[in-house]
């Protein structure tokens, strides 16, 4: 028998053994500056302005905070987006019961509210409604409460539009403070992260260039000013886990 043959061709069998049980690097390891391994999921579950009304699709929040998270290094893929003009808390519920969102997400935010107010509607119902989103989006979260992000209703009160229509500011402005209050106390009892966008809003009664072009919804300017506050928070997510 030849010895280095047969030693030859044993080592080339248990190098082709070892790297048949790596698994590949191409696929696992992380790209330079990268944070993530993977792309990561993200649904944003709202209204209009979760869907950015009056702005260009990239404009909106969602798009706005993917860009920025991609910028700190993290990877994602297109916002999942169920919002639309106009919904209640119960518009979204059955919206999402229909779309049935498949999988789990690394990010899940949830803006829902306004149309509550609007129309007048039950706070108590409003609260039993919002809770049922709220434990939905942590389930969608794969129960990591800390990976969602509530973000509080902004106040349509200061707009040209709520002028136009005659609304009395201060009242609009009280009833949106008392469905606040209720979103952050059910966002404290859940364990998710809370962010406060109304302080934001009311600074367009003073500067129009936060407005959109309709009168009413949050210009691309107001909408990166609530990126910089949700930023820090979902990042805190990632790196709890």
């Amino acid at each position: 028998m030849n010895f280095n043959r047969y030693w030859t061709g044993l080592c080339v069998f248990f190098v082709f053994l070892i790297a048949a049980c790596v698994p590949k690097l191409d696929v696992f390891m992380q790209a330079p500056g990268s944070t993530k391994q993977s792309a990561l999921r993200y649904l944003a579950l709202g209204d209009s302005y979760t869907i950015g009304e009056g702005v260009k699709n990239e404009d909106s929040f969602p798009y706005q905070l993917v860009k920025a998270l991609e910028e700190d290094g993290f990877s994602f893929n297109q916002p999942q987006v169920i919002a639309r003009t106009g919904w209640t808390t119960d518009e979204l519920i059955r919206a999402i019961e229909k779309d049935q969102p498949q999988g789990t997400y690394g990010l899940v935010t949830l803006l829902i509210g306004v149309n509550n107010q609007f129309r007048g509607y039950s706070m108590e119902i409003y609260r039993s409604e919002f809770r049922e989103l709220l434990n939905r989006s942590i389930q969608y979260a794969d129960n990591q409460a800390g990976c969602v992000v509530v973000l509080s209703i902004p106040d349509w009160g200061v707009t040209p539009f709520a002028r136009t229509i005659g609304v009395e500011r201060g009242q609009v402005s009280s009833q949106i403070d008392r469905f606040n209050d209720i979103n952050r106390k059910e966002a404290e009892l859940a364990g998710v992260r809370y962010v406060d966008v109304t302080g934001i809003s009311r600074t367009a009664a003073d500067d129009s260039s936060l407005i959109a072009g309709d009168g009413l919804h949050p210009s691309s300017a107001m909408y990166r000013a609530w990126v910089e506050q949700i930023l820090p928070e979902a990042k805190a997510c990632f790196n709890q886990n």
